[in-house]
């Protein structure tokens, strides 16, 4: 097949993306595939996009030009309104099919989703209207709670709003504070006392203008891939130190992973369940990953969905398909095959 890897972008989440596109790129590659790795805010040159999938991409090359490029990526945002680059969209449009290695805005909010599906060009993962849901951590509560899938309390806060308490949400401290529509844990900070929850509304919303304040559920944190509607086996995440921020989702050894959960055969069941819920519950088709806590009632809350989970050295699906004895390569064509 000719396949177009597609990753970069502008968003916090960029340097993730990168990583992602390489080991897919590389791992399609392995398969046989007519792979091309691109940046879809970068693009690509002329010259480049005239010999697509007529010689073997180097992958490492295109690499080093992405990062090249993500020195920087605030000058270019200034000098350039349109956010697709130059030859993105040619290029996707001789590819079978478009692997979606993007994460956070722009990328994974359903907006590239849309403009696909207007060109008719194909894709890995869910539609723009699921995309954009699960992206907003707010209405995705609200999908959550009109569906009955347990997910903690809390609310959005809008900028202009930053004296409301969390009191009003029927909480008490210590509370999370994160950006409504960021991914990686970027901008997410527990607040302990006012001091901290000042702090923390100021921190989020330096990344973005809404932001979800909600109860800490203390306890133990687990993530369920749904693949093809299926759940996969649970992942048990326990930071090292502190809570699953950036630096302990990406740091190698920051983090203990455990797959399967240790946890016993009724609470597996509930929770491969309530991912699946979730994942309708949001419309989303084809893949995604779902996020958990469990306090020490052994309740289970549901947080969020990713629709476009990380594919790193680190991440978590990888593992997860690993476990049923699906290897990363495999994995990777998979989620092709499961594509709109």
């Amino acid at each position: 097949m000719k396949i177009v890897v597609l990753a970069g972008g502008t968003s916090t989440e960029r340097a993730i993306s990168i990583v992602s596109g390489t080991e897919v790129a590389a791992a399609l590659q392995g398969r046989g595939h007519q792979v091309f790795l691109l940046d879809v805010f970068c693009g690509c040159s002329d010259e480049e996009a005239a010999g697509a999938f007529e010689r073997e991409c180097s992958i490492a090359s295109v690499v080093r030009k992405m990062e090249e490029n993500s020195k920087n990526i605030k000058e270019l945002i200034k000098n350039r309104r349109e956010f697709i680059g130059p030859n993105v969209i040619e290029i996707c449009q001789k590819a079978d099919i478009v692997f979606m290695a993007l994460h956070g805005a722009n990328g994974e909010d359903g907006k590239i989703q849309a403009v696909f599906d207007l060109f008719g060009i194909r894709y890995t993962g869910t539609d723009y209207l699921s995309s954009a849901i699960a992206m907003d951590k707010g209405l995705t509560k609200q999908f959550f709670r009109w569906n009955n899938v347990p997910t903690p309390k809390g609310s959005v806060i809008k900028k202009g709003d930053i004296d409301i308490s969390y009191r009003q949400f029927d909480i008490e401290l210590p509370v999370i504070v994160k950006p409504c529509c960021g991914g990686s844990s970027v901008g997410v900070t527990v607040a302990y006392t006012n001091e901290e929850y000042t702090e923390a509304l100021k921190e989020a919303f330096y990344y973005e203008d809404k932001v979800i304040v909600e109860e800490y559920i203390e306890g133990r944190e687990f993530s369920v891939a749904v693949i093809d509607n299926k759940p996969y086996p649970i992942v048990e995440i326990a930071p090292i130190k502190g809570f699953y921020n950036y630096e302990n989702k990406y740091k190698a050894g920051s983090t203990v992973e455990t797959c399967p959960a240790r946890i016993s055969d009724e609470l597996t069941a509930k929770m491969q369940k309530m991912a699946v819920d979730g994942a309708k519950a949001l419309g989303i088709t084809g893949y995604c990953r779902l996020d958990f806590m469990m306090d020490e009632n052994d309740d289970i809350y549901c947080l969020e969905a990713n629709t476009l989970p990380g594919m790193t050295p680190t991440s978590l699906i990888p593992q997860e398909a690993a476990v049923l004895g699906i290897s990363f390569p495999e994995l990777c064509e998979k989620l092709l095959g499961l594509s709109r």
